[in-house]
């Protein structure tokens, strides 16, 4: 490929990767909803546009998610932020639903999971944008029964968005009375058991017309140039979650990820 093209795609994942790390930090979500769409444009203009192209950008955001939520949580515990109760209570119905999750997604085709990031999106953002931070469904978190149903679904519908915990574990906690500094350091833990099993998974998933240097559906160099970055930036959004207005933070965000659901859409739908 000619370097005027291939410099400005590598360029963007550059940019976006650095940017996924801050949202990691900053929200406890592991990046991946920067990343799919990133990864997705990247791919399909170099020419990989199969039926099996959005199974290479979750896998490849995932395995991304494993480096960028274990510095995330590091960065988050030395403040004493995670809750490690939480996380060894929910971890085997979220490794359980990121497994389902890798079984699904890799029997769908590249549309119809486009389709369904976008959805899924578009839920995220409605609710970052209008949810309240007074809202509650019960003081504490759940027990065994609702957490048996819940964490499953956590990790399942995370997987078929390629992301980590953050964006339904912090809404999640927060609905049951968990403070939003915890929730969100703590989801960045809900990333590591999403994405450590599924990205085993991922590996042995046969990708036909994958990009070059790709492992399953996990995509090396795309890969290294997202923890690159990830390492670097997850520590400062860390640092500013702390520092500064979660309300306004959550609402711009919400409007940027509404306007990535939309434009998926409209690339799964339309092309």
């Amino acid at each position: 490929m000619d370097l005027s093209v291939l410099l400005p795609l590598v360029g963007i994942l550059v940019v976006a990767a650095g940017f996924a790390g801050i949202l990691a930090g900053l929200f406890g979500v592991g990046g991946g909803i920067i990343l799919v769409p990133a990864y997705f444009y990247v791919f399909s203009a170099t020419g990989f546009d199969g039926p099996q192209l959005m199974q290479i950008c979750l896998a490849t955001s995932l395995a991304s998610i494993i480096v960028t939520s274990t510095r995330s949580v590091m960065a988050h515990n030395k403040r004493g932020a995670v809750d490690w109760d939480i996380l060894k209570s929910w971890a085997p119905g979220i490794a359980l639903g990121a497994v389902v999750g890798v079984l699904i997604a890799a029997g769908l085709r590249s549309d119809a999971l486009a389709v369904i990031f976008a959805v899924l999106a578009t839920i995220v953002g409605i609710y970052l944008a209008f949810g309240r931070k007074d809202w509650r469904i019960a003081p504490q978190m759940p027990g065994t029964v609702t957490r048996s149903i819940l964490s499953p679904v956590l990790g399942f519908l995370s997987v078929l968005m390629g992301i980590g915990g953050g964006s339904f574990g912090v809404p999640l906690m927060t609905l049951y009375s968990v403070p939003m500094h915890r929730a969100v350091a703590t989801a960045a833990g809900f990333g590591l058991l999403i994405a450590v099993p599924s990205v085993l998974g991922f590996i042995f998933v046969q990708v036909d017309g994958a990009p070059p240097w790709t492992l399953g559906a996990v995509n090396g160099p795309a890969f290294l140039i997202t923890i690159c970055m990830t390492v670097l930036t997850a520590p400062l959004g860390a640092k500013l979650a702390h520092a500064l207005d979660a309300m306004v933070l959550r609402r711009i965000f919400a409007v940027f990820i509404l306007i990535v659901a939309a434009n998926m859409m409209r690339e799964a739908l339309w092309g």
